[in-house]
């Protein structure tokens, strides 16, 4: 929707290149991606963190993509009720990182822009890199249903 209602698909290589929003990823920095998913509870706070993390950009989502206002709500309610829930799965639920209130402004002043251009493609990077996050979210916890006798 967002490469129809704006175009900022055909014309923003040079700004997806640019990409230094330092979004959640679930990655295969720790080694092979089966052998990161064998450590579960580890996988488990990587992904209740990166959901955390992702609701400040989330809002930031909200606040400036009103058109769809509805779709971004239901997805910031779902994300928060998700990372909550995965967060119940880990041995420690402490130990998932929870963004304070002053990084959460911090970020959304880093985020802020007065060209429509740029707020735009920060929003066309966001929902790239939280589907792409989502994806291998579904991955991992498909993974560890399958090897972990816990029901999501």
């Amino acid at each position: 929707q967002m490469c129809e209602k704006f175009t900022v698909c055909d014309n923003s290589m040079e700004m997806l290149a640019q990409n230094n929003l330092n979004l959640p990823k679930v990655t295969e920095e720790d080694g092979d991606f089966l052998a990161f998913l064998s450590f579960q509870d580890k996988c488990l706070r990587k992904i209740s963190s990166g959901l955390y993390r992702f609701q400040t950009y989330l809002e930031y989502v909200r606040e400036t993509f009103t058109s769809e206002k509805a779709n971004v709500d239901l997805l910031c309610y779902s994300t928060e009720h998700l990372a909550r829930t995965i967060r119940q799965m880990v041995i420690n639920p402490n130990e998932v990182i929870i963004p304070d209130s002053a990084t959460q402004e911090t970020l959304r002043a880093k985020l802020k822009s007065d060209k429509t251009w740029i707020e735009k493609i920060t929003i066309h990077l966001i929902l790239r890199d939280f589907t792409s996050f989502m994806e291998k979210t579904v991955r991992a916890v498909r993974y560890l249903k399958n090897t972990r006798s816990f029901s999501v």
